[in-house]
């Protein structure tokens, strides 16, 4: 049984840790504003698989750390999670709904709607832009 609900942080970290930044201490991966933000987690049989942590500002929605276990990928439900997302961004009348997305998946957003901008940068030696998702009203 799947299903996608919000959560506390510690239960984010551990998979941001295994799966996005395994080499790095594990305090080190948790961000000063996930203490603000909405942690989102997808289940699978009760297990957390996939998660990712929602920031707000100026009424725009940024997610990030979007992170699915290696062993739960291209199944399918990282794209569930990223809809829910939007719909959830839609349903709190966010103007936008944006993340910074490594360039090499930037086409698994581009399927959602979202189109690249012309803002890039590199960090840990990965390609990162920004794609954006302006929601309707």
């Amino acid at each position: 049984m799947i299903k996608i609900q919000e959560v506390s942080a510690d239960i984010v970290w551990p998979i941001r840790h295994i799966v996005m930044y395994p080499n790095m201490a594990f305090g080190d991966i948790k961000l000063p504003e996930d203490v603000t933000g909405i942690h989102l987690a997808l289940y699978v049989d009760d297990i957390p698989v996939s998660v990712l942590s929602l920031f707000e500002k100026d009424n725009e929605l940024q997610f990030r750390k979007f992170a699915t276990l290696v062993e739960y990928q291209q199944k399918g439900l990282g794209s569930q999670l990223l809809e829910y997302v939007i719909e959830y961004a839609k349903q709190h009348s966010y103007s936008k709904l944006w993340c910074n997305a490594r360039q090499k998946v930037n086409g698994f957003y581009k399927r959602f709607g979202f189109v690249e901008t012309d803002r890039t940068y590199v960090r840990f030696g990965l390609h990162f832009v920004v794609m954006e998702l302006e929601l309707d009203k």
